[in-house]
């Protein structure tokens, strides 16, 4: 993003701010009159929204004049369309079923936008206003770069889709986040706009689904104890610790309380660390004692939760201002359930994007495991008892 880009998405949110804030500012009847340039300048941006994958939306026509009895009908018919335009720009043009396996909640609709599009048309820099709405991650100027080359049908669909969840994020997702793409298989942290780092995920099968949601992380539980959800205590372990208790005691299974519970270990389901997100789903990022599943390519093996290649190089990394490797070294080798707290707690975003920006400056595709894209109608999730 160039130095202008970034110092009006900077203006849009200092003044979102200021405006929430502060005093209301708004114009009567809500609209602002529009000159004949400005009128124009609109209608390019509204001609231009099938470059963003927003030509099916539908934005208020205000090309007609205005009749002799309504000397403002013209500008309140812009106002209308340019209020239309900053919702799709901003929150896209899907409908509330298309978009309801998607639970990040885009606080963007809460910023007030009125009082910054009269500041836009005041200084006349309405270009420029738009052009700061669009998603702030790089991943969403890729794909657009590429859909406006791409001939393609049915690689623009997909395109176009994901486009479309990068406006369902929120505009600024944080300095620093980590990013779960349930369709590639990859958890990234992000720092100041830019990918740091990346490793490969197992996520849930398509029975079980990961579901797309947001939480915040502010630790890591080292030798973490597994709570057995009742679900799988039904399925194998509950016989297991009554008919082979041997076996059970072996893999660490006890029962405490009419509590089903695994020991700490190399060999607990959560492997030897895991995150601190509460959330409504009860899933979470962690560790797994099957890592021969990381070796393939499609990588949906779990009952929702999501299993993190290297996971305590991973949790290391997160943890390198407050804890020294050889000091969660010496915490997995103890045995010891503990609790290691991140400086700041960080937001986690688990979603799904089956295009995303590369490198390179390509665009990587991804199988479409949970048959997503083009879903008219998508089933909410439920939650859902995951672990291994």
């Amino acid at each position: 993003m160039n130095g202008d880009k970034m110092g009006m998405r900077y203006f849009v949110v200092l003044f979102a701010v200021f405006f929430i804030s502060g005093p209301a500012f708004a114009q009567a009847d809500n609209y602002y009159t529009w000159t004949n340039k400005q009128l124009n300048e609109l209608q390019k941006i509204v001609d231009n929204l099938p470059s963003e994958g927003l030509g099916h939306c539908n934005i208020a026509d205000f090309s007609s004049p205005s009749p002799a009895g309504d000397p403002v009908k013209r500008s309140r018919d812009a106002s209308l369309a340019a209020t239309q335009l900053i919702r799709a720009y901003m929150q896209g043009c899907s409908s509330a079923s298309e978009r309801r396996y998607w639970n990040i909640d885009d606080d963007d609709r809460l910023l007030e936008m009125q009082p910054l599009l009269t500041l836009a048309l005041v200084t006349n820099q309405i270009e420029s206003f738009y052009n700061a709405l669009r998603p702030y991650n790089p991943n969403y100027g890729q794909l657009r770069a590429a859909y406006s080359k791409e001939a393609d049908a049915g690689k623009r669909r997909t395109l176009a889709e994901n486009m479309e969840r990068w406006r369902w994020m929120p505009m600024y997702p944080g300095r620093k986040y980590l990013l779960v793409n349930i369709a590639s298989f990859e958890v990234s942290l992000w720092e100041d706009n830019q990918k740091i780092k990346s490793w490969r995920v197992i996520v849930g099968k398509t029975a079980s689904k990961t579901p797309v949601f947001e939480a915040t992380v502010s630790g890591v539980i080292l030798n973490p104890w597994w709570e057995i959800p009742a679900s799988i205590v039904a399925e194998s372990v509950g016989s297991m610790v009554r008919n082979r208790p041997a076996e059970a005691r072996r893999k660490g299974y006890v029962v405490q309380n009419g509590r089903y519970r695994q020991r700490p270990g190399p060999g607990n389901s959560l492997g030897q660390m895991k995150l601190i997100m509460p959330n409504p789903y009860s899933v979470y990022l962690h560790d797994t004692p099957s890592k021969g599943l990381f070796a393939n390519d499609v990588r949906t093996y779990s009952h929702g939760c999501i299993r993190v290649q290297d996971a305590v190089g991973f949790a290391k990394f997160l943890l390198q201002d407050v804890a020294s490797a050889k000091k969660v070294d010496d915490i997995l080798a103890s045995r010891n359930t503990t609790t290691v707290k991140l400086n700041e707690a960080i937001p986690v975003y688990i979603t799904y994007f089956t295009a995303e920006g590369a490198a390179d400056g390509s665009v990587r595709y991804f199988p479409d495991v949970y048959r997503r894209d083009g879903a008219k109608i998508a089933q909410s999730e439920e939650r859902i008892d995951c672990a291994a």
